[in-house]
């Protein structure tokens, strides 16, 4: 019995701790990025309605650059899109899939006709960049935020099952040490010997598979770091950081192509950067340059609400899109910038865990392979000569 527990014991732990470091490449190489690439999904399509927003507030025809920044975060939109969504298998991503697939067109349809309007100087483009806007905000941005949300949760989940402990693998251990006491005493009363050394040495090779089973284990989910302070969470709390700064930068501009009550952008601005400058105090600090520059973007922002509300809307618009230091755009721009190279840092950390977590991995395989056969045959060495006693 001892030595089946073995075989089986150490097959087991093999396969278990195998199955963690495909679990860590799996993580480097398909769901880490996936879940990035989720995440820029969502800041390129919030970043081209800004940029269609701005381009609208520009007049006539709007600037080669201001273009550029448009058709670039379509293009970012489409190639986030196809690797966020690589391999997708589960009904839920394929019906996010196709809702994003048909409502881009239709949005960007409205956005050229809101354009061609716009071009004409008829009132009815900012119309069609409403209804744009309301596709983009209604459906685009929450399948987006849905697809970001799944695919950190299964980034959350392969994490968890690296650093989960082997419980199968712990619990036939202990059913090899438990066997090894057994056969002790049966051998004590039969044979009227205290120790068999073959026993005694299976026993204490497997004590060993089982306290090398759970250092190692533990060092790795240290490694990861998944606590509510570790790499994961910042990482996803930036995420949610860039994301509320899209949200904010979206209802700056729409507010002026509306031109009307600025009431309820106002009050979700002010919710969404909130929001932001809460989650930058948990993960960056409030006196980080994240910080300092929502404060900056903020203080930019009320400088075109003080504009609008004294019916001075040409100087609102120049506040809110011109390329000036003190200008909305060009604060908003130095944020996004801060928060994506936050968030990139905070990426490589995130990686740099999960690869640590496998090495510390990489030898238990074969190392409790091995440990679990000499302890096998230890049981078989030290059990022949009394078997041949009897025999």
């Amino acid at each position: 019995m001892s030595v089946v527990l073995c075989l089986l014991a150490g097959s087991t732990s093999a396969d278990q701790l195998s199955g963690k470091i495909a679990r860590r490449d799996a993580v480097l190489e398909r769901t880490e990025p996936l879940a990035y690439a989720a995440q820029t999904l969502y800041v390129a399509l919030s970043a081209a309605d800004a940029s269609a927003a701005t381009a609208f507030l520009s007049g006539g025809i709007e600037s080669p650059q201001v273009r550029g920044q448009y058709q670039q975060a379509l293009a970012d939109a489409a190639a986030a899109l196809a690797e966020a969504t690589t391999g997708a298998a589960d009904e839920r991503t394929r019906m996010i899939v196709a809702q994003i697939t048909a409502d881009l067109p239709a949005y960007t349809g409205l956005v050229e006709a809101a354009r061609a309007n716009n071009r004409q100087g008829f009132p009815v483009g900012s119309s069609y960049l409403h209804e744009a806007s309301l596709v983009m905000q209604n459906s685009l941005l929450p399948n987006a935020e849905k697809l970001s949300k799944d695919r950190l949760a299964a980034l959350r989940h392969d994490q968890h099952d690296i650093g989960a402990l082997p419980w199968t693998s712990i619990v036939l251990l202990v059913l090899v040490l438990i066997s090894c006491g057994v056969g002790t005493l049966v051998l004590l009363r039969r044979t009227n010997r205290r120790m068999n050394m073959g026993v005694a040495v299976a026993a204490g090779a497997t004590a060993v598979t089982l306290l090398w089973i759970v250092g190692t284990t533990s060092i790795a989910a240290a490694a990861l770091d998944t606590g509510k302070s570790g790499a994961t969470s910042r990482f996803e709390t930036l995420t949610q950081a860039r994301i509320l700064a899209q949200q904010a930068r979206t209802d700056e501009t729409l507010a002026l192509i509306t031109r009307g009550d600025i009431t309820v952008s106002e009050t979700d601005f002010r919710k969404h950067t909130t929001e932001l400058s809460d989650r930058l105090a948990t993960v960056t600090g409030s006196d980080s340059e994240a910080s300092r520059s929502l404060l900056g973007w903020t203080a930019g922002h009320a400088k075109q609400r003080e504009a609008y509300e004294a019916a001075n809307y040409p100087a609102a618009v120049a506040q809110a899109i011109g390329t000036g230091a003190e200008n909305s755009a060009t604060l908003f721009a130095q944020l996004d910038a801060t928060l994506r190279d936050n968030l990139g840092q905070q990426r490589q950390q995130l990686r740099d865990g999960v690869d640590s977590a496998g090495a510390a991995l990489a030898l238990s395989p074969a190392g409790t392979l091995v440990l679990l056969l000499f302890a096998a045959a230890a049981v078989v060495t030290g059990l022949w000569p009394r078997l041949k006693e009897f025999l």
